[in-house]
């Protein structure tokens, strides 16, 4: 996985030492052995896992401005992407891992005390209702969590105004991002990009929506996740 992850990094044009390398192999071994009791994961091969969680989360580092101590959410983490391996390359990022599934926050809180990473707050919560963390971050990002109309209700609220949301799509998501047009202009957003890059020693074209957050949130979102669902911001 090593050598995975350099050559890999090096194709980004992302720097990193030996140190942060051994790092994200050590993160992604605890997170293979864990996967064996623990459903964390559906990629349980270690190739695999380098590319498309450490690889593909490194590739945001090309895509947006990390540095200057920003505090960085990341939504429906997971097991940690794309938010752990952001920390390990930027170790300057105050990154908070969010997501509803407490086993995973768990094995994410666990590991990083383990491989010495500070500054990592991991909540097993709901985005919608972090109302204490309101218009806190400067960067949020999430990875594949919802349709990008009802995923923006979850994160442009907690986007400080002059900050970035990174939705990090399928290639072909052009038409998800118009669909959330209305949606993110609701919330104070304005849609600037989509950029596209290819997963190292891969075929696979990842896209990432970049949104700007222009002005506040109106005080009445985000709404809770029944009522997002059930009367999405479409226009």
């Amino acid at each position: 996985m090593d050598k995975i992850i350099r050559e890999g990094l090096a194709a980004l044009g992302v720097d990193a030492t030996d140190r942060q390398i051994k790092t994200l192999a050590d993160y992604g071994a605890r997170l293979l052995r864990a996967n064996e009791t623990t459903n964390l994961t559906a990629i349980r091969e270690p190739e695999a896992a380098a590319r498309l969680h450490f690889l593909d989360s490194a590739a945001l580092l090309t895509l947006a401005d990390f540095s200057g101590g920003k505090r960085v959410a990341d939504i429906g983490s997971g097991a940690g992407f794309p938010g752990v391996p952001l920390r390990v390359l930027r170790p300057d990022i105050r990154l908070t891992c969010v997501d509803s599934v407490g086993k995973k926050m768990d094995f994410v809180r666990q590991s990083c005390a383990t491989l010495g990473l500070e500054d990592v707050t991991c909540l097993w919560v709901r985005a919608e209702e972090m109302r204490a963390e309101r218009e806190s971050f400067d960067i949020v990002v999430s990875r594949s969590v919802a349709e990008l109309h009802l995923l923006a209700e979850l994160c442009l609220p907690l986007v400080k105004v002059g900050g970035l949301f990174l939705a990090m799509k399928k290639d072909d998501c052009g038409e998800e991002a118009a669909r959330a047009d209305f949606a993110v202009r609701t919330l104070g957003g304005r849609a600037r990009e989509i950029r596209r890059y290819t997963v190292p020693g891969t075929d696979t074209v990842h896209a990432v929506v970049l949104v700007e957050k222009v002005k506040s949130t109106p005080p009445q979102y985000p709404r809770r996740w029944a009522q997002i669902t059930k009367k999405p911001l479409l226009g």
